[in-house]
């Protein structure tokens, strides 16, 4: 399951990098994204994040079951209950990595199309606004209130584009920070593996060695 939810992880990071570089992948994955979004795409969307979100719960459910356990066990720590614990933690944190990656996706999708439709607006108005310019000579008094109207909002919305712009360059620096946490729990996961195998290890030299006390007691 865990490499599993790095497959995921690895895949929303890519999904993110798609949307910061200005790639005809760019543009097929808005397309896709956009088609998604339509018909039954939202509830299968948000189906599949609440089974997430559910997961996620019993995992930091297990964790609190396996602390309250040491807590009645006087502080008693069980090798095995410390494996499962970080295994547990290990899952918490990929599957809240992968709901909150997937919202960034969702709210980057949002914002590129609002700022496609912003430009798009900004250019209609310029081109409304030359050919008030353009006009005749005897129109030009009533031309320049309309000019001056339109050049307003057209400061409007380039400082609407402008928060959006800043908006978006924030998701890219969280989705670069989220990157290298991730990379983090990959090396936590592999020392959890290691120190795994050397509990086990001891484990089974103690069996052995108890083995060798219960014959030597018997003979």
């Amino acid at each position: 399951m865990i490499q599993l939810l790095f497959t995921v992880i690895f895949s929303e990071m890519a999904m993110i990098l798609l949307f910061v570089f200005k790639t005809p992948l760019r543009k097929l994955l808005i397309m896709s994204l956009d088609r998604v979004k339509r018909g039954r795409g939202p509830v299968m969307v948000k189906t599949v994040a609440g089974t997430v979100f559910v997961v996620l719960m019993s995992s930091v459910y297990s964790m609190v079951k396996i602390q309250k356990r040491w807590i009645d066990d006087g502080g008693a720590v069980n090798p095995t209950d410390q494996v499962l614990l970080a295994k547990h933690l290990l899952e918490a944190t990929l599957m809240g990595s992968i709901l909150f990656l997937g919202l960034m996706i969702d709210r980057l999708h949002h914002y590129i199309r609002e700022l496609r439709m912003r430009r798009k607006t900004m250019e209609d108005v310029k081109k409304q606004n030359r050919s008030f310019e353009d006009g005749k000579v005897e129109e030009t008094k009533a031309l320049e209130a309309e000019a001056s109207t339109l050049r307003e909002k057209l400061k409007q919305l380039e400082s609407e584009l402008e928060i959006k712009t800043k908006v978006v360059n924030t998701s890219e620096a969280n989705a670069v920070a989220l990157s290298k946490q991730s990379e983090g729990f990959l090396l936590e996961y592999d020392r959890l593996l290691e120190e795994n195998q050397n509990l086990r290890s001891q484990l089974q030299s103690l069996d052995l060695r108890f083995s060798r006390s219960t014959s030597k007691k018997n003979t």
